[in-house]
């Protein structure tokens, strides 16, 4: 065993916070990571968990090895992506978490064509609405959207996501077309609400050179999914704000109105987040930068709606 191997399994186990999750995310036995981890300490000759513990806890001497373990894997690593870029390849595995929606409507063609220009890079797609937690579960990437809640991650713009509020024809005939947002309550409007956003920030618009917050008075439907909430839109259960790139295409075939959109709307941003103690891998930067390049400036899902109101940051 090699003491990089010895360090790999160690940051792991803490990362993946058991023995068990390390060795799954290397894809070897359980005992081969308990193993390598004494091996390790026998070497040191000294001990970098507490045993005593239920869950993983390293003493003094196992946080200060496992900070510069970290970096030396990660110079190795980046070592390895030079050389290989220098030769014109990559190489490697990626694992990337998305939101559903975006990664299914747009993200999943570009990774298509981006594996078919690296054909030695792998890439490992995780389509969900949660937001995982890159360190612990080991994700080299992600793309979320929105405010970044967590300030320690590093971000790079994508794209704008611009949101539009929309409904279909048949409900706006039975209760009125608002013309204001004040109408959202007025007019006792149902509304479609993404759960995994507060309601007020999803019904945000600019009124009178400031921004105001109007709440979603009857909400028919909470849904951490946003196709959900387009398909209930469009069966007539209420008013809904969406992304453009989730709801362009029903706009397009008339399934959905747009409705408010001489407002100003208050529009969250698409980024590449990766965590901070690891180096922007050459894989990686070259996906990040594909992603940029492909999505950047207007995004092709928004020229549909280049006729409303932009936002002005």
């Amino acid at each position: 065993m090699s003491l990089l191997d010895d360090m790999n399994a160690l940051v792991n186990a803490v990362e993946a916070g058991s023995f068990s999750g390390a060795a799954q995310r290397l894809g070897i036995a359980k005992s081969i990571v308990s193993r390598r981890i004494s091996s390790l300490e026998a070497r040191l000759g000294t001990t970098l968990f507490h045993r005593s513990t239920r869950r993983l806890s390293l003493t003094e001497t196992g946080l200060a090895y496992v900070e510069r373990a970290r970096r030396i894997l990660s110079d190795v690593a980046e070592a390895d992506d030079i050389a290989r870029q220098l030769q014109g390849e990559l190489k490697g595995k990626l694992r990337v978490a998305a939101p559903m929606s975006f990664g299914s409507h747009h993200l999943s063609p570009a990774i298509a064509e981006f594996l078919a220009a690296h054909p030695n890079v792998d890439i490992d797609l995780d389509l969900n609405d949660r937001r995982v937690d890159l360190v612990s579960e080991g994700y080299d990437l992600a793309i979320r959207i929105g405010k970044l809640a967590d300030s320690s991650l590093i971000a790079r713009t994508l794209a704008p996501c611009r949101h539009v509020v929309c409904a279909s024809s048949a409900y706006l005939a039975e209760r009125g077309v608002p013309v204001k947002p004040s109408d959202l309550a007025t007019q006792n409007h149902a509304c479609l609400v993404y759960s995994n956003r507060p309601a007020s920030e999803q019904w945000r618009f600019r009124i009178d050179d400031g921004w105001k917050e109007v709440p979603a008075m009857a909400q028919r439907l909470g849904v951490n999914n946003g196709d959900v909430l387009r398909d209930a839109a469009m069966a007539g259960l209420g008013l809904v704000v969406l992304p453009t790139f989730v709801v362009g295409d029903a706009v397009a075939a008339g399934a959905l109105e747009v409705v408010l959109g001489d407002y100003e709307f208050f529009d969250p941003s698409i980024y590449a987040v990766w965590p901070p103690n690891r180096q922007l891998s050459a894989k990686v930067r070259a996906l990040v930068d594909f992603l940029t390049e492909r999505f950047g400036g207007t995004p092709y899902w928004d020229r549909p709606f280049d006729h409303l109101k932009r936002p002005s940051g």
